[in-house]
């Protein structure tokens, strides 16, 4: 497979929104996705599929190839070494507007927890942190309209 575009997946709690990202990341042709942490899988410890991903992915989850990662610190060095760009999609003090951010041959992007954000350690392992600027009152979007927004745009989709 031609790795161009991936996605990794940390620390998300709610598995509606993963079988969501799962859905936008067939619709924009992401490669593979990484899940780690807590991040709940299609596949549950058993083997069985979770249906309460299922069902918001619509199948996605079988078009999409994927991938357990326990250590996502050292897979995203790995990834750096393999010449990909990684973006890191959160509000940091040294983020850029997301309409700026250039997609290269190679991209990964990071999306994380759905309240505390992405880890400090891999903010600071990104080429670039990406951030969709907040007109109304709330400070954040869902992560999974925050990753559908940033794919879209990024890769001029």
């Amino acid at each position: 497979m031609d790795m161009k575009n991936i996605l990794i997946l940390h620390d998300i709690r709610s598995a509606q929104n993963v079988g969501a990202i799962f859905r936008t990341a067939d619709a924009c042709g992401i490669s593979k996705i990484y899940i780690s942490g807590y991040t709940p899988s299609p596949v549950d410890r058993f083997g069985r599929d979770r249906s309460d991903i299922s069902k918001s992915a619509l199948g996605a989850e079988k078009s999409v190839a994927w991938e357990f990662s326990s250590d996502v610190v050292s897979l995203v060095k790995k990834l750096k070494e393999e010449k990909f760009q990684i973006i890191s999609v959160e509000q940091s003090p040294n983020s850029i507007d997301y309409k700026k951010v250039i997609a290269e041959e190679k991209n990964v992007f990071i999306v994380g927890n759905e309240v505390s954000g992405i880890e400090k350690e891999l903010i600071e392992l990104s080429s670039v942190v990406a951030e969709i600027p907040m007109i109304g009152e709330k400070e954040s979007l869902n992560v999974s309209v925050a990753t559908g927004i940033s794919l879209f745009r990024i890769l001029n989709i």
